[in-house]
């Protein structure tokens, strides 16, 4: 299946046995089953692309241009060493680019066939410094959840289910970092749902510091990453199949573990399979490349009209402008993550629930605007408490609500 660009990464464990395994195709079909067109928007996707490599005069890039992608973590934690530090984050950041920039130093473990064609893709990352409104953030979200763990549903990217709501996928790559039972992670392709666009990691593949291998030098986040920017798998996701990438060799499937040495599949002679590339799902210590013609794929989703060009005039690593508003509180808590609200972004009327947590009937509740003020008070009288918002106006608010020791405190959109 040709069309399948988004991946699942199944199988993490925390020991050298793990291996990587992929359940695109099922996700692929939820995606279609969601929206019909989507098949038809990464053919087109895929169309532009083959144009853009084909034809290097059309590109809106320099050979030299450094794209830099700003970047905004999400961290949603159930138990407090799931909430990772800083420096792990920063970690991560680091290894992306060292491998988009070609900087790793195990790129001395290509192999000679392959050292010609190893690419420094000229993408560069970077922790956002302005949030979408221009205020000053460290590009860092922390969200405690009673979610235990999450699955690749994309619940974790909607606070309405106890994740975390994308900030603008125009102008960021949002990345979700969680807890998952059997997932490395997993991506959205180019051309997928906006407000799902971006990146899933599980907290214990995330970054090079307080992880295990083989999943230990923040090769997971490479490879995902890999597919936001429209990167296949390097053995096409069929046997012998196409990843529409001149340069790596034709593959019969994935590799597991750490191989050495010389392996050939489907014919594809002195060359033999590339399975040290990013996308294959060899363990992180046997990753080291990316291609020259990887490279060009990636970059042409930045040419004029390409599903990532706008993010070459993002603000989000400009210096903070708004100076004024202040920007919301980066560590959020939900009570026992029972507390939520639907809809989100919502019009004239939401609802709040708070379950079985009998404990918060009676409570107060406040709408908040962003530089602070409350707009409205709510006593809360059911697990369902319905609030009306219709005299507000358009913006972001925030609710809060605390109970002795628990609180909560979630993004409000009035559309």
């Amino acid at each position: 299946m040709r069309t399948v660009i988004v991946t699942l990464l199944l199988g993490f464990a925390l020991n050298v046995s793990a291996q990587r395994e992929c359940a695109s195709h099922q996700y692929v079909d939820q995606l279609t089953i969601a929206d019909p067109s989507y098949k038809n928007r990464l053919a087109d996707i895929e169309t532009f692309i083959q144009r853009h490599m084909a034809v290097a005069a059309t590109s809106r890039l320099s050979a030299t241009t450094v794209v830099k992608i700003p970047v905004v973590i999400h961290v949603l934690y159930n138990k407090a060493t799931q909430n990772i530090s800083d420096a792990q984050i920063k970690s991560q950041i680091d290894a992306l680019n060292r491998d988009y920039r070609k900087k790793n130093a195990d790129t001395a473990n290509t192999p000679d066939r392959f050292k010609g064609i190893a690419a420094d893709a000229g993408i560069e990352f970077a922790l956002a410094t302005a949030d979408p409104s221009g205020r000053a953030t460290t590009g860092i979200i922390r969200k405690q959840t009673s979610v235990s763990y999450w699955q690749p549903d994309d619940k974790i990217k909607l606070s309405a289910q106890g994740g975390d709501d994308a900030w603008d996928t125009k102008s960021y790559l949002n990345i979700w970092v969680g807890y998952m039972h059997t997932l490395l992670g997993y991506s959205s392709a180019p051309g997928g749902p906006a407000d799902k666009d971006g990146v899933v990691i599980n907290v214990s593949a995330f970054g090079t510091m307080n992880v295990s291998a083989p999943y230990d030098l923040g090769r997971t986040a490479t490879h995902e990453v890999g597919h936001w920017l429209g990167l296949r798998h390097i053995w096409g996701d069929e046997s012998c199949g196409n990843d529409f990438v001149d340069d790596t060799p034709v593959q019969g499937s994935f590799t597991s573990g750490c191989p050495n040495g010389f392996r050939t599949t489907c014919n594809n002679g002195s060359l033999g399979d590339m399975y040290m590339n990013y996308m294959d799902f060899t363990n992180d210590a046997c990753l080291n490349l990316f291609t020259k013609g990887q490279k060009e794929r990636m970059r042409a989703l930045f040419d004029d009209g390409g599903p990532r060009y706008e993010l070459l005039n993002s603000k989000g690593l400009n210096t903070p402008w708004n100076t004024i508003e202040e920007a919301p509180v980066a560590n959020e808590v939900i009570a026992n993550a029972v507390s939520k609200i639907f809809p989100n972004p919502a019009q004239n009327e939401i609802t709040l629930t708070v379950g079985a947590d009998a404990k918060w009937i009676g409570k107060e509740v406040r709408i908040v605007s962003i530089s602070g003020g409350v707009i409205q008070k709510v006593i809360i009288a059911t697990a369902s408490q319905k609030i009306n918002i219709a005299n507000l106006k358009a913006g972001m608010y925030l609710l809060q609500g605390e109970n002795g020791a628990d609180k909560f405190h979630e993004k409000l959109i009035k559309l």
